[in-house]
Parts: structure tokens; C-alpha cells; sequence
């Protein structure tokens, strides 16, 4: 922590990633991994620096524009799978469609849930579903409208072995059919490598892979 109490959770990041790559970022818990996502997809606002996405750049937009910039065009996994605990498998997927005006949400929601595992899980709520079932509903609702960028954080980090080598063939699955960018961050090297390109973050900076 330099002079003053301001604590530089990231520093001197140049990174630029290709429409259609896929990237993984590694780096033990508190390099910054999470940090670094929320300020590519524009949660989060850098202290100094230009985020880029989608050929906009995001310091001179509002929460309101970010928000309309990454509708329908970017999709998010996350660890904990926020989903919305009192809507259904069906309506947790169904809502970003709806939200975005696609024609026919349901029917597309359903199809995806049928694509992931879950045709007959549709209206279970999501504490009435495991934790890869869970996260395979939020891998469907990741890639409702098919975003051509995709934001994974720890997708596999609550989950066991086997969930977990379900949720990543399924999500590199979906990705290779829908053409999504795709950024990862995690802490393991197995699930990483299976990028086109694998970046490591220690302290705060960005090193050789």
C-alpha cells in the first residue's frame, strides 16, 4: 500500500482480445482476477486507464449506458450463480430474452435448459437444484440471445470434480457454437489451458502466461 492508504488492486494492465479468442486468466485468490473482470465488462470503473468493449469505450458512459451497451450482446457466469431465487429454472433464463425483446423467450429459454441437462427441471426453483445444476442454469441464461462476449468468474469454484468438468464442457460447448468471445478467470491451471491463450495476473500486474 503506497503513501497515503491507497491500495492499487491492479497496475499497469495492457491487454486487447480478439473477437472470437477465448482467454483464460489465472492467479491465486486476491491477485485481482475478479477486479480485472468487472472492469472489462464495464461493473466497475478504473481509477485511471480506458476499458474498451464491444469498440466502445467505457469511461465516458454512465451505469445507464453501460448497462444498455452490454444488453443482449454480453453474458456473465459467476461463481455463486446469482440466479433469482424466487423465479424458476425457466424464468431465470426466459428473463434476459425478455428484458432484451427476443421473440418467444420461453421457448428459447426451454430449448437452452434442454441443451444444458435440464429439460426436466424447468420449474424447479434454484433451491431445489444442486450446485452444478444451478450453475448450468446460469451457463443457459449466460448465453440466452448468444452474446458475443462472454465473462466467466470461477465458474467451477463452487462446485465438485464432476460438476464442475460438466459446467466447463458445456460452456466451451455453447461457446464453440455460438461464437462468443470468451474471458475465464480462475485459479486453475486445467480448466485455463483450455483457452486459445492463458495470461497470469500476480499482484495486481499482468504476467507471462
Amino acid at each position: 500500500m503506497p503513501d497515503g492508504g491507497v491500495l492499487d488492486i491492479l497496475s499497469a494492465i495492457d491487454l486487447a482480445v480478439n473477437a472470437g479468442e477465448a482467454v483464460g486468466v489465472l492467479g491465486p485468490s486476491g491477485s485481482g482476477k475478479s477486479t480485472l473482470l468487472g472492469l472489462l465488462a464495464g461493473l466497475d470503473r478504473p481509477t485511471h486507464g480506458e476499458v474498451s468493449l464491444l469498440g466502445h469505450g467505457l469511461s465516458a458512459m454512465d451505469e445507464d449506458e453501460r448497462a444498455e451497451l452490454r444488453a443482449g450482446r454480453v453474458g456473465f457466469v459467476f461463481q455463486s450463480f446469482q440466479l433469482l431465487p424466487g423465479m424458476t429454472a425457466l424464468e431465470n433464463v426466459a428473463l434476459p430474452l425478455q428484458i432484451g425483446n427476443k421473440g418467444a423467450a420461453r421457448t428459447q429459454a426451454e430449448a437452452l435448459l434442454g441443451e444444458v441437462g435440464l429439460g426436466e427441471r424447468l420449474h424447479h426453483l434454484p433451491r431445489q437444484l444442486s450446485g452444478g445444476e444451478q450453475q448450468r442454469v446460469a451457463l443457459a441464461r449466460a448465453f440466452a440471445g448468444d452474446p458475443e462476449v462472454l465473462f466467466a468468474d470461477e465458474p467451477t469454484g463452487n462446485l465438485d470434480a464432476d460438476s464442475g468438468a460438466r459446467v466447463m464442457d458445456l460452456l466451451f460447448g455453447l461457446r464453440d457454437r455460438v461464437g462468443s468471445t470468451l474471458l475465464l478467470v480462475t485459479h486453475d491451471q486445467t480448466l485455463a489451458a483450455r483457452c486459445d491463450r492463458v495470461l497470469r495476473l500476480d499482484a495486481g500486474r499482468l504476467v507471462a502466461g
